[in-house]
Formats: structure tokens, C-alpha cells, sequence
């Protein structure tokens, strides 16, 4: 059975950090793309990070650069995504995504919000 399961998230002054963890179960992690999105309350979904290998691309919208962190463990099926300096614009659900050609599979989602 195929599992994406997000945790980390919570409430956070502006300027806090959190990290964001997506536990990966029932296939092959390290043969897919991971990507973490985001969605606010009446907006569209929309990438916040995306990572294919350990060490490999990693992908930001300007949204973001520079204050957020991609990273994954294959060893350990864990994707992450490090939050810095944290915007109330930030406060949406995050979802963890996984693709691999047709394949694609998404988590519950773990939300997020900034405010003081």
C-alpha cells in the first residue's frame, strides 16, 4: 500500500523556521521525483520545492529561493523540507508529491501557518 505521510507542521511567528518531513512507504523511493506543494485557502496548488536525486537539481519557485530546503534520505524513504525565515504568505497546507513516469502520489498534506 502506497503511503505519503506528512508531519512537522504547525503554527510559527514570521521570521520562525519548522521542517516539514513526508514519510515515503510501498514503492520504490528512490526511483521517484519528490516534490513538495502547497495550497492556500482558495488558491490553486502550487510547487514549492522539487528534488529528483540525493544531491541532484533542485527546483524553487522565486516564491521561496532562499529560504526553503529540499532534501531527501533515500536510505530512510524521507523527504524534508527545511522553512526559513517564514512569510505569513506561507500559510497553506503542504503536500508531499511523488512521480515516477505515470505514476504520481500524493500525501494527506500538513499545515502550515504563519502568524503572529
Amino acid at each position: 500500500q502506497v503511503q505519503l505521510v506528512e508531519s512537522g507542521g504547525g503554527l510559527v511567528q514570521p521570521g520562525g523556521s519548522l521542517r516539514l518531513s513526508c514519510a515515503a512507504s510501498g514503492f520504490t523511493f528512490s526511483r521517484f521525483t519528490m516534490r513538495w506543494y502547497r495550497q492556500a485557502p482558495g488558491k490553486e496548488r502550487a510547487l514549492v520545492a522539487g528534488m529528483l536525486l540525493p544531491g541532484g537539481r533542485r527546483d524553487y519557485p522565486d516564491s521561496v529561493k532562499g529560504r526553503f530546503t529540499i532534501s531527501r534520505d533515500n536510505a530512510k524513504n524521507m523527504l524534508y523540507l527545511q522553512m526559513n525565515d517564514l512569510k505569513a504568505e506561507d500559510t497553506a497546507m503542504y503536500y508531499c508529491n511523488a512521480v515516477y513516469g505515470n505514476l504520481v502520489y500524493w500525501g494527506q498534506g500538513t499545515q502550515v501557518t504563519v502568524s503572529s
